[in-house]
């Protein structure tokens, strides 16, 4: 198995990728989150519905819907920065750098909504902020990611 190392790249990034459509989609759903979960807060005590609601369970619905919407967030954090030495992936939780000689593939699989790494021993490593609702701009990615890996093994 390969071990990632962590921490930053000593070198400035050649290449960094953010998605764009995944980021709109997120905030616009945490958004409606936090909207729908207030409304209800509030609509909780306006009338009798044979349960004693209190302060607290309104607190307790709008408290529901900012995490709910915190956790639709984390998509937004997804990168890939990459040089001439490796590739550093940021997904949902935590930050990633591989060196290139242990990437064996950058790889685009048929019906796979992200990018990904392939690694040694059947191993991969999904790139979130390639994914394939951004259309020509993730092909782009692949392709300055692809050209990176083959700099790199030369």
């Amino acid at each position: 198995m390969t071990e990632p190392t962590s921490g930053r790249t000593e070198h400035a990034p050649e290449f960094q990728f953010r998605p764009r459509k995944v980021r709109y989609v997120a905030i616009v759903i945490a958004v409606l989150f936090v909207a729908v979960f207030t409304v209800v807060a509030f609509l909780l005590r306006s009338e009798w519905t044979g349960a004693y609601f209190q302060v607290s369970d309104q607190v307790a619905m709008v408290g529901i819907g900012i995490v709910l919407a915190v956790i639709v967030l984390m998509f937004t954090r997804s990168r890939v920065r990459a040089d001439a030495v490796g590739i550093e992936v940021r997904n949902l939780i935590g930050t990633r750098r591989y060196e290139w000689k242990h990437v064996e593939h950058v790889s685009f699989p048929d019906g796979a909504s992200w990018a990904r790494l392939e690694l040694p021993d059947d191993e991969y490593v999904t790139i979130m902020a390639i994914p394939a609702i951004d259309g020509e701009r993730s092909v782009v990615a692949m392709r300055e990611l692809r050209r990176l890996k083959a700099t790199a093994a030369e």
